[in-house]
C-alpha cells in the first residue's frame, strides 16, 4: 500500500516477486549490435494491487536500519567515471576507429546507456574496441594485433583512468547528492543503525566516503560493506543479507536506498524494502518493486521513510 508523503515521489506497492528482469534488444543503440540489456520502461506513476489479506492479522515493519548504496546514491559517480575515461583517451591520444581525426570522447548520452550494458572499466573498453576497431594511441602507434598487446593497452588506460578518478574525488569539487548527508544525520540522531553497501571495490568506496561524508561520519557507520566482502555482487542479495547480520536486525526492518534496478533486485531478494533515488542513467529503468521512487533525497525526511515502511504488511 503506497502512502502519500509531503514530498515529490513516485510510489509503488511492492510486488511479491523479486523483480526479475527480462531482456530486450538494444538495437536502438547505435554501436550496440545484438547486445542484451536490462528491462526499461518510461517513467510513469502507477501502483499494483496487493493480494487481499486481513491487515489486522499481519505484522507491521519498523525502520531499525537505513542502508545506502554508494555510487549513484551518495554521489552521482557515473559522469565522473566518464570524465576520467575521456581524460585517459585524450592523454594517450586514443583514436577509435584509428582513422578518427580526434581522440575518443564518450558523450553523456552514449555513456548513460553504455554503463548499463557493460559492467567494469576494462570490460567496457575491451567491448567498445572490439566493436569499433582497436585504436591507435601513444601506447601503440598501430592498433594492437595480439592478446598481450591488447591487454597492455587496456591495463595502461585503466590504471591511468583510476588515478584520474581519484584526483577528481579528492579535488573538493564533488558534492554528495542532495539530501543524503541530512538523511544520514537524521537516522543517526534517531538511534537508527546506518550502513553503506556498495558493489564497488573497498578502496574506491572508502575514497568516496572519506571525501564526501568526512572521516567522522564515515567512521560512525554501523556497517560498511564493499564488493570485496562478498562472493557474489548485486543483483545477488548476499551483501544486504550480510549487512543485516552484522547490524543485528531483521531484514524486514531494514530499508535500502538504491539508484538502479540491479540494486533494487538485490535488496528485494534479501527480503528488504527499497526506495529508489534515480540518476539520469537509471531514470528509465523498471522500479516496480520499489516502495517509493524519488529524483533525489532533498525533500525526503526520516519520518517519511518510517511511515512508508510501517505501511508494508508482510505474511506472518
Amino acid at each position: 500500500m503506497a502512502v502519500s508523503c509531503n514530498h515529490s515521489a513516485i510510489l509503488f506497492s511492492p510486488s511479491s516477486t523479486a523483480g526479475s528482469s527480462s531482456v530486450t534488444s538494444s538495437s536502438s543503440l547505435i554501436g550496440f549490435p545484438r547486445f542484451q540489456t536490462l528491462r526499461f520502461k518510461s517513467r510513469r506513476v502507477y501502483s499494483k494491487s496487493r493480494a487481499s489479506s486481513p491487515v489486522s492479522a499481519l505484522p507491521l515493519r519498523s525502520l531499525e536500519a537505513l542502508i545506502f548504496d554508494c555510487d549513484g546514491v551518495i554521489l552521482e559517480s557515473e559522469n565522473l567515471h566518464r570524465q576520467a575515461y575521456n581524460d585517459a583517451f585524450s592523454h594517450f591520444d586514443v583514436r577509435c576507429p584509428p582513422s578518427s581525426s580526434a581522440s575518443l570522447d564518450w558523450s553523456l548520452e552514449f555513456y548513460d546507456k553504455f554503463q548499463n550494458l557493460v559492467g567494469g572499466g576494462k570490460p567496457k573498453m575491451r567491448w567498445y574496441f572490439k566493436e569499433n576497431g582497436w585504436p591507435t594511441s601513444t601506447i601503440f602507434d598501430s592498433p594492437p594485433q595480439n592478446d598481450d598487446d591488447r591487454a597492455k593497452l587496456i591495463d595502461t588506460l585503466q590504471d591511468w583512468k583510476t588515478e584520474r578518478y581519484k584526483e577528481i574525488i579528492k579535488s573538493g569539487s564533488v558534492e554528495p547528492r542532495p539530501g543524503v548527508i541530512r538523511l544520514m544525520d537524521e537516522a543517526k540522531a534517531a538511534g537508527k543503525k546506518l550502513a553503506v553497501c556498495s558493489a564497488a571495490t573497498k578502496s574506491s568506496v572508502i575514497l568516496c566516503l572519506e571525501n564526501l561524508l568526512d572521516i567522522e561520519r564515515f567512521q560512525g557507520l554501523d556497517c560498511f560493506l564493499a564488493g570485496d566482502d562478498v562472493k557474489e555482487k548485486k543483483p545477488d542479495p548476499s551483501i544486504y543479507i550480510t549487512a543485516a547480520e552484522k547490524l543485528g536486525v531483521s531484514v524486514k526492518d531494514c530499508l535500502v536506498v538504491e539508484d538502479s534496478v540491479i540494486g533494487l533486485q538485490a535488496a528485494t531478494k534479501a527480503g528488504m524494502s527499497c526506495v529508489i533515488t534515480y540518476t539520469s542513467s537509471t531514470s528509465d529503468q523498471d522500479f516496480n518493486d520499489a516502495i517509493a521512487v524519488y529524483p533525489d533525497l532533498s525533500n525526503v525526511k526520516l519520518t517519511d521513510l518510517e511511515t512508508l515502511l510501517q505501511t508494508i504488511v508482510t505474511a506472518a
